[in-house]
């Protein structure tokens, strides 16, 4: 990966940390992007002491915000010009329902918006690589969601892990429909399970979820064993040319049926171009 610049979303723990610190004993030069600074620079010191001799940087957005998103890929983009490999990674479960600056539901947002934007905003910059590749980190909860187009924003109703579900769903629907996009381009995106991980993306949840999920953490996957996938789809030869696929355990997965649904795909494309492109006029 010597000479690479990858870029990591939600890299200041869990699979996102793990991620970056594989990345970078492989040389890659990485830009981290992370919610919280201090977190994200002494996860770029960790790189920096074990690293291949690859750059690192740290940018700072809340990914729930399309203003900061915007902000971020600019301040990206200004000082670096090809993207090499994208780690969407950024994510959130939460069992209340949160409204977001933008008056969307945090979960879609954080979890699916960002992913879809981000991509969207970078997107040149990957095909100037050689051959770019796009990494979605979704999840087996995708089975327990569903795309409800008449309530998104789950205003009529809401439960915490339908809607983890379904925007999980959402990473995999957007990952075939990009691939059908970039058809011809160079370059391939996939998407991925990487398993139950024993990381914090949870313990932002107060009570019975949160305590669960401390108590569950030690008989959990480990956050460098749910790496894995993602590092293998980001790096290894045997996938250069693979797109538009679901793996789990480094392996092609066949998803939930729903998440085959290329009309389903291209809706949900629709619909996310227009909601992003409607905060971007405001």
């Amino acid at each position: 990966m010597k000479g690479k610049r990858v870029v990591v979303t939600g890299a200041s723990r869990g699979i996102g940390r793990e991620t970056a610190l594989a990345l970078g004993r492989m040389g890659a030069d990485l830009s981290l992007v992370v919610r919280d600074a201090g977190r994200g620079d002494a996860v770029a010191e960790e790189v920096r002491a074990t690293s291949g001799g690859g750059d690192v940087d740290v940018f700072v957005a809340d990914l729930s915000s399309m203003a900061e998103i915007r902000r971020v890929a600019a301040e990206f983009l200004a000082k670096h010009d090809t993207i090499d490999v994208i780690v969407n990674n950024a994510g959130v479960l939460l069992m209340d329902r949160q409204i977001t600056k933008d008056g969307y539901e945090a979960t879609f947002a954080t979890n699916h918006l960002a992913y879809f934007l981000l991509t969207e905003l970078l997107l040149d910059a990957v095909k100037k690589a050689p051959a770019g590749r796009i990494v979605n980190v979704a999840s087996e909860a995708h089975h327990r969601g569903t795309i409800d187009f008449d309530d998104l924003m789950g205003e009529k109703s809401y439960a915490g892990w339908r809607a983890y579900g379904a925007s999980k769903l959402a990473n995999i629907l957007f990952t075939s429909e990009l691939a059908r996009r970039l058809e011809g381009t160079g370059v391939t995106t996939n998407s991925l399970h990487p398993g139950v991980i024993a990381s914090g993306f949870a313990l932002n949840n107060k009570g019975v979820v949160g305590t669960l999920w401390k108590l569950a953490s030690p008989f959990l996957t480990s956050s460098e064993n749910g790496a894995k996938t993602t590092i293998f789809l980001a790096t290894d030869p045997s996938v250069a040319r693979v797109s538009g696929k679901y793996f789990s355990k480094c392996k092609v997965k066949t998803p939930s049926r729903e998440a085959r649904e290329a009309a389903v795909a291209r809706r949900l494309w629709a619909v996310s171009e227009e909601l992003v492109r409607v905060r971007k006029a405001s």
